[in-house]
């Protein structure tokens, strides 16, 4: 299993980035996938969730109306839209098999300041 983040970076609060996620050496269309975000000194956060069809999503309180998860199956890539950054979402985001303990990526960083 591999997962490979990219598209974070610096931007000022209320702007957007899109991560991505590259999967590989799994049957990706068949695994509900998910994005988590750590913070300097805090503990993993669950953000969003998306079932293998891609029509049914989740998203944390914090995100909903923010973010948004999506997928290519014929790609193995899994996408996060984020607008309207606030300074507090601030944070390494990882992607995921939606499994409890699962392998993750490496991550991308994520930084909203003015």
């Amino acid at each position: 299993v591999q997962l490979v983040e990219s598209g974070g970076g610096m931007v000022q609060p209320g702007g957007s980035l899109r991560l991505s996620c590259a999967a590989s050496g799994f049957l990706f269309s068949t695994w509900d996938m998910k994005w988590v975000r750590q913070a300097p000194g805090k503990g993993p956060e669950w953000v969003s969730t998306i079932h293998t069809g891609g029509s049914n999503t989740y998203y944390a309180d914090s995100v909903k109306g923010r973010f948004t998860i999506s997928r290519d199956n014929a790609k193995n890539m899994l996408y996060l839209q984020m607008n309207s950054l606030k300074p507090e979402d601030t944070a390494l985001y990882y992607c995921a098999r939606a499994v409890a303990n699962g392998p993750r990526g490496q991550g991308t960083q994520v930084t909203v300041s003015s």
